[in-house]
């Protein structure tokens, strides 16, 4: 097992959820340190560690995506891939700390910024501000090998909220559900097929006529498409489990939101997924996910969700439509956590990466991905840096099915050494 690998299992077993990353904040200060690195921590928690006169910044987020059973997290290899029982792994972007702490092991003289709560809107991203030297940022934090990044999308998250009132209920009372669905990235895998089982559940209920709706909690993210949603409701029809749909009757009469069966209408007309593509570069231009709706015993509705779009204009139009419907609806909607796309760019620090990718893998492609790096963010406030992004072959993040390539991790930690040896 290389020094890498081993890295990133000591990091699966310090707790690091987004908002909950203390403990692996104070561990990686401790690793620089005993290393003899400078080491600075602003009030974000991001983290700035450096030596010497360094030309290269490695950048990365130190925060995860807990799914499942994480902070708990019990690794396994099958035929060299690396995946978590009943949990998410972590490798996003755990797999890129493991190989800057192989870097500083190492002692070379690097840069390494490691940003906050990047899963939850880009927190850190938003709050840097310290001195950096270097002429060159590499971010660590692409999925695909023999890819370079030069450009991802922008986003936005929009939440609505409606405080409606409960009135009395007729027919019987169900519990409806969808459990278990395979979820996913809400960026990168928003275009692969992978069904919401929010959009399943509303689907079912809007089928069924249901119009009495007494509860309603689903997702698990904003940034994950949505695994699990149960529903409690009445209806005077029976109502019986169908496909991914299982329904079960209870013996309660609970009492039903006055709006119930707009809410239930919102969920089903809702336009979740991609709503344009990008041809030139085979990516989603535009997608929105529907990620959490809560219905809580007091009245309250609150539904989050996440856009994404590849230039600054679509991402107005799809915040602004997003905003208006639910307005339409009664609510008050809200746009939270907004961060800019970076537009692609072809510079002479993106061919070198090229290149060296193109040693070790025989082949490289110049790409961008819909979904948020933390390049468009970083670049606004360093304008005279140069930007790529690379990373090892990850595959379903932000999902209890992530698995990470462990031959991909190491040949593309070799491209990394490459790059470093010629800036």
């Amino acid at each position: 097992m290389s020094a890498i690998i081993e890295h990133f299992k000591t990091l699966t077993q310090i707790p690091h959820c987004s908002k909950e990353a203390d403990k692996l904040l104070d561990f990686l200060v401790m690793f620089a340190k005993e290393r003899n690195y400078h080491v600075e921590v602003d009030e974000a928690k991001n983290i700035y560690i450096s030596k010497g006169i360094p030309t290269l910044c490695l950048q990365a987020h130190y925060d995860m995506v807990c799914m499942g059973r994480a902070p708990v997290i019990e690794t396994f290899i099958e035929d060299g891939i690396m995946r978590a029982k009943e949990s998410s792994l972590g490798a996003d972007n755990g797999m890129a700390i493991a190989m800057m702490m192989q870097c500083m092991d190492e002692g070379r003289e690097l840069e390494f910024l490691l940003t906050s709560d990047e899963e939850i809107g880009l927190i850190g991203a938003n709050e840097v501000a310290f001195d950096l030297k270097s002429k060159y940022m590499l971010n660590l934090d692409s999925e695909d090998e023999a890819e370079v990044y030069i450009g991802c999308a922008g986003g936005a998250d929009i939440t609505a909220f409606k405080q409606d009132s409960y009135i009395e209920g007729t027919g019987m009372c169900y519990e409806v559900a969808v459990k278990g669905l395979v979820g996913g990235h809400s960026g990168v895998d928003i275009d692969k097929g992978i069904p919401s089982a929010i959009k399943v559940l509303g689907r079912y209920l809007a089928e069924k006529e249901v119009t009495q709706l007494a509860s309603f909690y689903a997702g698990e993210r904003r940034n994950s498409i949505p695994a699990n949603a149960v529903a409690i409701v009445r209806s005077e029809k029976i109502l019986e489990s169908k496909g991914d749909v299982t329904v079960r009757e209870l013996s309660e009469k609970p009492k039903v939101l006055k709006e119930g069966e707009k809410i239930i209408s919102l969920i089903d007309t809702f336009k979740h997924g991609v709503h344009a593509m990008n041809e030139e570069l085979g990516i989603p231009d535009v997608s929105i996910n529907l990620a959490i709706i809560t219905a809580d015993e007091k009245g309250g509705v609150k539904i989050e969700t996440s856009a994404r779009a590849m230039d600054a204009e679509a991402l107005e139009d799809v915040t602004a439509k997003t905003v208006e419907m639910f307005k339409s609806y009664g609510f008050e909607a809200e746009v939270e956590d907004k961060y800019p796309a970076w537009k692609p760019d072809i510079s002479a620090f993106t061919k070198l990466v090229s290149e060296e990718m193109r040693a070790v893998f025989g082949k490289s492609k110049m790409m961008a991905i819909h979904a948020g790096l933390e390049c468009g963010l970083i670049a606004e406030k360093y304008p005279a840096m140069k930007f790529a992004s690379i990373g090892p072959t990850i595959r379903y993040p932000h999902s209890t099915r992530e698995e990470v390539d462990l031959v991909s991790v190491e040949r593309t930690y070799e491209v990394l050494l490459g790059i470093i040896g010629r800036v």
